[in-house]
């Protein structure tokens, strides 16, 4: 091979070196997608869910839904949570009515992973459907389910 071909190739390899640093130093500041998180983390990086995540601390569901699933959660925004009467979610945050929360949050789940496209959920809107997290799926709703 004469010198131009060892430059031509040492030019393609320079720019395929510079292109890959590129795209990795890029990929690093990339958010993670919602896939990699868990369906608390998903619940807790979303921000309009504070209500319902202190809630499943108080019932001490957290590292339930944290663990390998698949869960479906029907999760109700803090808007949601604001449509009870007042005082409501005060009273069920007491450690003396954690059954009481614990049952009402456990309404929220279901066991597997269901999509939007086979869900009827009683009197709630799904506000935004398919979030798609590590052990399962997230839909908002935007009304507190209460079991009968």
């Amino acid at each position: 091979m004469n010198g131009r071909s060892y430059r031509n190739i040492g030019i393609v390899s320079l720019a395929a070196v510079v292109a890959l640093v590129l795209a990795l130093s890029l990929g690093a500041f990339a958010r993670p997608t919602a896939e990699t998180k868990d369906i608390v983390d998903t619940a807790v990086s979303a921000g309009s869910f504070k209500t319902l995540t202190a809630a499943l601390q108080a019932a001490g569901l957290v590292s339930t839904l944290k663990g390998k699933g698949p869960f479906t959660v029907f999760a109700p925004t803090d808007e949601a949570f604001a449509k009870l009467p007042p005082g409501t979610v005060e009273d069920l945050l007491k450690p003396e009515n954690k059954s009481k929360l614990v049952a009402i949050l456990t309404y929220h789940v279901v066991p597997g992973k269901v999509l939007a496209a086979q869900v009827m959920i009683d009197n709630a809107k799904v506000i935004k459907a398919d979030i798609l997290c590590s052990n399962g799926v997230i839909h908002v709703i935007d009304t507190v389910l209460l079991p009968k």
